[in-house]
């Protein structure tokens, strides 16, 4: 029996590569002294194709952690999945190889939840894009801040009332327990 702590440790660790760093070093630079290491600010900075590719890695990793979780504790599954999920959001948020200056966490929340509990993941999806044109239109101007961590705060009640409903509850509380410390930590940022 592989212990939960290493289904922690191991989503943790993969999440801490940041595939934002990781193709900013690339090209010799640090996207973090300008913008957030994520998807929206690789696009941003690089352009599309970048944050396609960005995304996309940020997205595995969550899908392999959550992977990982059923491969190696199968018998504690939704306790492993949860941990793989808050594991891997956190180490993107806060990665270790990186000075613990991440992103949002939403990409690899995203595959992690493509594994665990894909209904929950398009109903909460689909409630944050409704969500995004009515926050830009009105607070982004006032409050200077990304759209997504934003609305990400907004969407994780809906979330949870759907997971009570289609399964992944447990995953989908601890995925937004660290995308919430790393919105709330961006909004003190903001404001200081």
């Amino acid at each position: 029996m592989v212990s939960l702590a290493v289904v922690f440790v191991l989503s943790y660790l993969l999440g801490s590569l940041v595939a934002g760093v990781l193709y900013s070093r690339r090209r010799g630079e640090d996207i973090r002294g300008r913008d957030l290491p994520g998807g929206s600010g690789t696009y941003r900075q690089y352009g599309p194709g970048a944050a396609v590719l960005v995304t996309a890695l940020d997205v595995l990793k969550g899908v392999l952690a959550a992977g990982l979780a059923l491969w190696l504790a199968p018998q504690s599954v939704p306790l492993a999945t949860a941990l793989a999920t808050f594991g891997v959001v956190f180490g993107h948020c806060y990665p270790a190889f990186f000075g613990f200056r991440g992103g949002g966490g939403i990409a690899p929340f995203l595959g992690a939840m493509l594994v665990t509990a894909p209904w929950t993941l398009l109903v909460t999806v689909a409630s944050a894009l409704a969500l995004i044109p009515l926050y830009r239109a009105t607070l982004q101007p006032r409050l200077k801040l990304n759209a997504i961590p934003f609305v990400t705060a907004l969407a994780v009640p809906v979330g949870a009332l759907v997971a009570l409903r289609l399964g992944g509850l447990a995953e989908f509380l601890a995925g937004s327990a660290a995308m919430g410390v790393r919105a709330a930590h961006l909004l003190a940022e903001k404001r200081a």
